[in-house]
């Protein structure tokens, strides 16, 4: 496998913003590895596994969660390795139901599996304190 291009993994991060901002859930949660964790500042508890989350998902969607739109801000990539590298960027979510946009920052790690495709392996959500 040739090295890791940042070019790849930023394709591979506008396309899983691209999908959570269409509320795409099939091609959103395509781009997470099975294994993949998650910490977000409004749940109770680290997500180990994309099913998991999609679980989770699935009570938000019910209580009305929507995602309507998403701006993605100040992305960087930092390659670590030949296939491992970490996403970060502010992000702006619109969601159904909410006054204002959701204002936050976010990691996620991604990792290039066998066939060359960079799938996000970690994803880390906080509250932006500047927006």
């Amino acid at each position: 496998m040739s090295s890791a291009a940042p070019d790849e993994v930023l394709d591979a991060a506008r396309a899983l913003v691209a999908a959570f901002g269409a509320h795409d859930v099939v091609r959103y949660f395509a781009s997470f590895a099975e294994d993949a964790s998650f910490l977000f500042h409004n749940t109770d508890e680290v997500i180990t596994s994309r099913s998991r989350y999609e679980e989770i998902w699935r009570e938000w969607e019910r209580d009305g969660f929507k995602v309507l739109g998403c701006r993605s801000l100040d992305q960087r990539v930092q390659i670590l390795g030949r296939d491992t590298a970490v996403f970060t960027h502010r992000v702006r979510t619109r969601l159904a139901g909410e006054a204002a946009e959701l204002s936050e920052r976010e990691t996620i790690v991604f990792r290039r599996n066998r066939s060359g495709t960079w799938l996000g392996v970690h994803e880390h959500l906080s509250v932006d304190p500047h927006p």
